[in-house]
């Protein structure tokens, strides 16, 4: 976690991310955003900073959606990828394209679709997304740009998950003044030291800072590790 800005409650999240962004150099950086931020004025501004985005596109950009979703993707190749791990399989298939002439979002090289077929315990759950990037097809081949897609929702998995789950933090009863930012910072950081430290379960790593609490940490001389930009 690198930085936050917080939400304007008269505001959504729109602004805020193009705020948040402003604060990086984005040259040589992937940008991936979740579909809210899929707008011309935020992919502009990647774009002009020197980065490329990876924006998903959902049914609240209707016609661009309807038109992705229309695409003769039957007769595109595909890549496919399965991983298996947590008890479960995961299969992803990505096939991309040149953008189309008729695609008038800002920078656009390519469109996509990824489709994601999980099973776990014999339940399978399929989910068919659509895609649209800056990168063109050397800088964001399929297999490239699928990893891309997966280090996303690995974020959501690594650190949205943990605060809304680990650490309980929609229950939270603290929201007086900056509190409410200041705490989130607080979890931010508590969970970038653990990753840093080489944890995974983040679970398993506070119930054992809190078990050893008493006990004095064992230091080296290493440097430590600065983080300067994302990914």
């Amino acid at each position: 976690m690198l930085g936050q800005v917080a939400v304007s409650e008269k505001s959504n999240e729109i602004p805020a991310a193009r705020e948040l962004l402003q604060l990086f150099g984005l040259d040589g950086v992937v940008v991936t955003m979740d579909a809210l931020h899929t707008q011309h004025d935020t992919a502009t501004l990647v774009t002009r900073a020197g980065g490329d985005y990876v924006l998903t596109v959902k049914a609240n950009q209707k016609s661009l959606y309807a038109q992705l979703k229309a695409l003769p993707w039957t007769s595109i190749p595909a890549v496919t990828r399965t991983d298996r791990g947590h008890g479960r399989r995961a299969t992803r298939t990505v096939k991309v394209v040149d953008v189309p002439a008729w695609v008038g979002f800002a920078g656009a090289g390519q469109v996509a679709q990824l489709r994601r077929t999980v099973t776990r315990k014999s339940r399978r759950t399929i989910e068919i997304v659509y895609l649209i990037t800056s990168a063109d097809a050397r800088t964001g081949p399929p297999a490239v740009l699928a990893a891309w897609t997966q280090s996303h929702w690995e974020i959501e998995n690594r650190l949205h998950r943990v605060r809304d789950v680990t650490f309980d933090e929609d229950r939270s009863q603290i929201r007086t003044g900056n509190a409410r930012r200041v705490m989130a910072g607080l979890r931010n950081t508590a969970i970038t030291l653990l990753r840093l430290d080489g944890h995974h379960n983040i679970a398993a790593a506070l119930r054992h800072q809190a078990h050893t609490r008493h006990r004095p940490h064992a230091t080296d001389h290493t440097p430590p590790t600065i983080l300067s930009t994302y990914p």
